[in-house]
């Protein structure tokens, strides 16, 4: 016989490996669109290609090209001759959202 216990654990046990396949479903899905990313070069036809492009915007693009470091090339402890940059990114989100409590936008 099985105790109502051991069905609530069982019920719980399958519903946390059920959302956890959801989830990585989910990101190998992310992953494989990365992966299958077009590759572009950066050169003059690029701002064109972007212009062209529905909403101004290409989703997932690998962008292949020489990049130069704004100041000076990070160098790695770790390998001679490897160097990198760092990127940096603002994201501006510009949306208003009515807050009821500040009764402001």
């Amino acid at each position: 016989p099985i105790t109502p216990g051991e069905l609530l654990c069982l019920g719980s046990s399958l519903a946390v490996s059920c959302l956890f396949y959801y989830l990585y479903r989910k990101k190998a899905r992310i992953v494989a669109r990365i992966q299958e990313a077009p590759k572009l070069q950066v050169d003059d036809d690029l701002p064109a290609l972007v212009s062209a492009a529905d909403g101004r915007c290409l989703p997932y693009v690998a962008l292949e090209g020489i990049v130069l470091p704004a100041k000076a090339a990070l160098t790695s402890h770790y390998h001679e001759g490897l160097q990198g940059v760092i990127q940096k990114l603002l994201l501006k989100e510009h949306r208003l959202i009515w807050n009821s409590l500040a009764r402001s936008w």
